[in-house]
């Protein structure tokens, strides 16, 4: 099979809104959260999330795209628009078939639906819908308006599976690339989802952070406090790109992505399987699928949203997985980012990507003590630590039982 690596990337993150901007706010540890300012949270149980700020939409999208697109998609766009800037791609000089899209995200339009529905049961019933509350709403818009955008008419739709969703895309854009379907796909993950439905759900359900009074060292993974994740949002977009065909033309290369694997736990809707089984397996398949052995990961970077049950579930796989290796550094960068659901996977990918570039492991912040229920052996790193980093693997788990894995190597 063909091989696939990385040749543009894009951020869109509550610690900045372009590569460097975000990766440098992650090695200084900064954190994204703040009170919410997309809407009035006063009577929230949970008043605080990691919001995009500054984002200024025009630099990618014209008035009509604005107009006409959620917040997810808008998101979508502009990371998606600097992967394909970052890649040097002329996307003129190919055949527009060969370029395709496939984008992830968890809740598609949800400001959209909020809007429309709040503003039709506040009237007087009688329907005044936009004409745009469906193309705005669905979930594959992303990957749709894209293509538009820049003409790409390869393979193109949108995967759906929470938390794991653009690891799910990503998974699916390096199948189609090393089966020969495609030479390149942008690929990548959006979410817009702080919003009063979504937030005031997710805190009804107890998943949540409740730390309004500091909520910038509220996401604290494998701490003995840790009392729920942060919403996040935002979006990460790699480009993708057969080997042979970024060589050929003469492409920076960030790194090859080399096995990539989902299973389900079939367990519960929302909880983890408390032993990590299909976590576990999860990143065995991945293992396999890249030909590498356990001991050869030099970088894991986990879902560990911050819940006392999600945390140590994963911990417990990643035990069985890795036993006890002592190369393995685990570190948890949703401490500052948030929870992204559907794009946490994206810019967690990005952040992989990085470390393998500059040889450094970010931090996990905000651990004061560590729960004391985390496996012997098991290394959390929470300082940057600085080590020759070949491969990197990133886990994304979702609602439903989704677990998903990729794994990127130095090249």
């Amino acid at each position: 099979m063909k091989r696939v690596v990385i040749t543009g990337m894009g951020a869109v993150t509550p610690l900045g809104n372009d590569v460097e901007t975000f990766w440098n706010n992650i090695l200084k540890g900064e954190s994204g959260a703040d009170k919410i300012t997309h809407f009035d949270p006063e009577k929230f149980k949970v008043q605080f999330a990691a919001e995009v700020k500054n984002f200024a939409p025009e630099k990618y999208l014209d008035r009509n795209e604005i107009k006409r697109s959620d917040l997810f998609t808008q998101y979508a766009i502009y990371a998606a628009a600097q992967a394909m800037e970052d890649s040097g791609l002329n996307f003129k000089d190919f055949d527009p078939f060969d370029i395709g899209v496939i984008w992830g995200t968890g809740q598609g339009g949800m400001e959209t639906f909020e809007n429309e529905v709040t503003d039709y049961v506040s009237g007087d019933g009688t329907p005044r819908f936009s004409p745009f509350f469906v193309p705005k709403l669905i979930a594959n818009m992303a990957s749709g308006m894209i293509s538009m955008k820049y003409g790409l008419r390869g393979i193109n739709y949108t995967t759906v599976s929470a938390c794991a969703t653009s690891n799910t895309a990503f998974m699916d854009a390096f199948n189609y690339i090393r089966w020969g379907k495609a030479k390149v796909i942008v690929s990548g993950g959006s979410e817009a989802p702080i919003t009063p439905a979504s937030l005031g759900g997710f805190s009804s359900m107890k998943a949540m952070s409740t730390r309004n009074d500091n909520p910038k060292v509220a996401s604290r993974p494998y701490d003995v406090e840790r009392d729920g994740f942060i919403m996040g949002e935002g979006a990460g977009s790699l480009v993708l790109e057969e080997y042979e065909h970024a060589k050929a033309r003469g492409a920076k290369i960030y790194a090859e992505l080399i096995g990539a694997a989902m299973t389900a736990d079939a367990y519960h809707m929302t909880a983890p399987h408390p032993e990590g089984i299909g976590a576990a397996k999860s990143m065995e398949l991945a293992l396999e699928d890249a030909n590498i052995q356990s001991d050869q990961v030099d970088y894991l970077n986990p879902h560990a949203t911050s819940t006392p049950l999600g945390d140590l579930a994963e911990l417990n796989a990643i035990n069985k997985v890795f036993k006890g290796s002592q190369n393995l550094d685990i570190s948890a960068t949703k401490s500052m980012t948030g929870h992204l659901l559907g794009a946490a996977g994206a810019v967690e990918a990005i952040i992989c990507i990085k470390a393998i570039q500059e040889n450094i492991i970010p931090a996990t912040i905000n651990v004061s003590k560590l729960d004391e229920n985390i496996p012997e052996g098991i290394n959390i790193v929470t300082e940057n630590k600085e080590k020759p980093i070949n491969i990197a693997m990133s886990n994304a788990f979702g609602f439903g039982g989704h677990n998903s894995t990729v794994i990127f190597r130095k090249i």
